[in-house]
């Protein structure tokens, strides 16, 4: 599983991936978490608002800090 957090740096950004690894300590699941801030890389996901989360190239949130729960839940999928 490959999960990408886009974001230029920002506390929201960081928040974002803070829950995103808690979500994974949590439910045990292996994947590797990558940082994606350069601009053009995030606009190629056709995403204009970050934070965002994608897992395996779907785009799951866009502009918003997800709640742990709503991560762990595209986890297991």
């Amino acid at each position: 599983m490959e999960i990408k957090v886009l974001g230029p740096g920002c506390s929201k950004c960081k928040q974002t991936e803070k829950i995103v690894k808690e979500a994974l300590a949590e439910t045990g699941i292996n994947a590797s978490i990558e940082k994606v801030a350069d601009i053009m890389t995030i606009a190629g996901y056709s995403v204009f608002g970050t934070p965002a989360v994608v897992i395996d190239g779907e785009v799951k949130s866009v502009g918003k800090i997800p709640k742990k729960e709503e991560v762990k839940s595209w986890l297991k999928k």
